[in-house]
């Protein structure tokens, strides 16, 4: 498999740890102080100390944190927010104007759709989907007003896997930006912007965050006059983190390297483990040598992540039995966290597009694989699905 890398000399898991932290100068404390401060003293009438006025314009945690995030995925400038969606907000707001266009997977977090289909189409911006894994399907939805590309790889639930560098030359021949969705993968596994695209989100709540206490959102880009209107945005509308989140995530995204290779560890014991049961008619995970894009995810993502979707014969019934059956899978939305998570997509995450394009099957199970022993974890879902009714 390809090994991403960023401009940086320093490794990944090396630079996670020390870009942007530097130790205390006073003190020397090896971890940067939380600044739970909404305001900062000046020296005279505009005598800004390093640039620090009023916490919604900027904060050292929330600095230390951007600037960590912007090192990881090969961008210049990040900005981070109060949620993921606060954060695709601001972004959207920064390039849309009314009468634009916005081309979509049709594959992607419920919450995304949302925001583009309710909000932002009210004051006048268009919305369609394609099957981002489709270049040629993509190629044929792109419109004269198309403004932006949004691609979420490997997608969510369906875990397809979408070729970027494909993307970004159609996106790029129609005037549009290419936006990339990179939760699900985080920048351990897949840089989106060394591919080609120009901006990358997260949910930071996710794998960032890792330990299912904390929400927040990230842009990353490379492009300077983009990042100056994102961070407009920021500012001007505030939906900002708070120091002590940020200070979260950053303790976070130390650790991110080992946690995702262990998620990607299990995650594929637990597919494999699941190919064949008769409970089940499809296993959905790009480490399995019949995904249809599994050649794709080996050549552009360094694994092929912590999430598996499986679709149960007995449908319906039979997904609110098993989630009744599982214990160390446990039932609830989000994902990314170091405990598995079991989540029905149809009515929890995915709720908001039932009964369009982006409805998910009712059939389906999404899997957050966590880092407990794999063993165990192949054994709790093994014995919910043999207990399901034939």
């Amino acid at each position: 498999m390809t090994d991403p890398t960023g401009a940086s000399a320093d490794g990944f898991a090396t630079r996670a740890i020390h870009d942007g932290q530097h130790f205390d100068p006073r003190t020397g404390a090896v971890i940067p102080p939380i600044f739970m401060s909404s305001t900062f003293v000046q020296d005279g009438v505009g005598g800004f100390r390093d640039g620090y006025e009023y916490s919604r314009g900027g904060n050292p945690s929330r600095d230390a944190l951007q600037q960590q995030l912007a090192s990881l995925e090969g961008g210049t400038h990040a900005f981070t927010f109060g949620s993921g969606l606060a954060g695709e907000d601001a972004l959207l707001r920064a390039v849309l104007q009314p009468g634009d266009h916005v081309l979509m997977g049709n594959d992607v977090y419920g919450g995304t759709h949302r925001l583009v289909s309710q909000i932002h189409a009210r004051w006048g911006v268009e919305l369609s989907t394609a099957d981002a894994s489709d270049l040629d399907a993509v190629r044929a939805a792109i419109r004269p007003n198309t403004k932006i590309l949004w691609v979420e790889t490997p997608s969510n639930p369906l875990m397809k896997v979408a070729d970027i560098p494909g993307l970004v030359e159609i996106g790029h021949a129609a005037g549009a930006i290419v936006v990339a969705d990179n939760t699900f993968a985080t920048p351990y596994l897949q840089q989106p912007l060394t591919l080609g695209a120009d901006v990358v989100v997260h949910s930071t709540t996710k794998y960032i965050g890792g330990h299912s206490d904390l929400v927040g959102g990230a842009v990353v880009t490379a492009d300077a006059a983009l990042a100056e209107r994102v961070g407009f945005q920021q500012f001007a509308v505030g939906a900002v983190n708070s120091p002590f989140d940020a200070w979260l995530t950053t303790r976070s995204l130390k650790t991110l390297a080992v946690r995702v290779e262990r998620h990607c560890t299990n995650a594929q014991a637990v597919a494999e483990s699941l190919v064949g049961h008769p409970a089940i008619t499809a296993v959905h995970y790009p480490g399995l040598p019949d995904h249809p894009q599994h050649a794709l995810a080996g050549r552009q993502m360094r694994g092929f992540g912590g999430m598996v979707s499986i679709q149960l014969a007995g449908g319906v019934p039979a997904v609110h039995e098993l989630v009744g059956r599982t214990r160390l899978f446990q039932l609830a939305e989000s994902l990314g966290g170091i405990e598995s998570l079991v989540c029905y997509p149809s009515e929890m995450t995915h709720a908001s597009v039932k009964g369009t394009e982006l409805a998910v099957p009712e059939d389906l199970l999404r899997l957050s694989v966590g880092l407990e022993d794999a063993a165990d974890l192949v054994a709790d879902l093994r014995q919910a699905l043999d207990s399901l009714k034939p």
